[in-house]
């Protein structure tokens, strides 16, 4: 398999985490506190931080301190998440701690695109589903769902939810042209031919 072959999503499947609530933000995605490192390392332990305090004073566990949900590889939300500062940490907290793809009503068109960076799907369900999901998953975190990101499809047991995402991010995605980076050095030696040829990077 290449490398190119690598970066194409496919199927991505495991057990969920569930995160309700509407305009879910990326401040409490990841805390501006925590934006302060020069890169993205260490991020995952600090996700819904201010969230998972609140909830433990509360004394009841947020899904991210709940021993069910742990190895979670779906996340499962309502409308708007990933609202807010137009912060590309987001995604990268989300990704680092486990999640490879977000399955909710709707998201922000930033989030949106700082998750398609990463290759990490967003799929829009409707409300009643997406409702429907987080109440199962929360009976019963043992849940495996299945999300077939070439045909567009949620199965979970014997029920197939329909899901979407704008044509061009699914091409991107299924195809591996997400990551520019590398596609760029797929073709490495190409993209120094042509550095070579422009003046204003050779010099000439």
């Amino acid at each position: 398999m290449s490398d190119h072959d690598s970066r194409r999503l496919t199927i991505i499947e495991g057990t969920a985490v569930p995160v309700p609530g509407q305009d879910i933000d990326t401040d409490r995605i990841i805390p501006a506190r925590f934006l302060k490192a020069i890169s993205f390392e260490g991020l995952e332990t600090h996700v819904f931080e201010d969230d998972r305090l609140q909830a433990r004073q509360q004394g009841h566990p947020h899904p991210f301190d709940t021993d069910a949900y742990r190895g979670g590889a779906l996340l499962l939300v309502n409308r708007n998440f990933g609202c807010g500062s137009s912060r590309e940490h987001a995604p990268q907290a989300l990704k680092r701690w486990g999640i490879r793809a977000v399955i909710g009503e709707s998201f922000s068109e930033i989030f949106f695109g700082n998750s398609l960076a990463i290759g990490m799907p967003c799929v829009s369900i409707p409300q009643g589903e997406a409702d429907a999901l987080i109440a199962l998953v929360e009976k019963q975190p043992e849940t495996r769902l299945r999300l077939d990101v070439v045909n567009q499809t949620l199965t979970l047991a014997d029920r197939v939810v329909p899901v979407g995402m704008p044509k061009p991010a699914h091409e991107a995605l299924v195809s591996g042209a997400w990551d520019a980076t590398g596609m760029l050095l797929d073709d490495f030696a190409e993209v120094q031919a042509v550095s070579q040829r422009l003046p204003y990077v050779s010099g000439f």
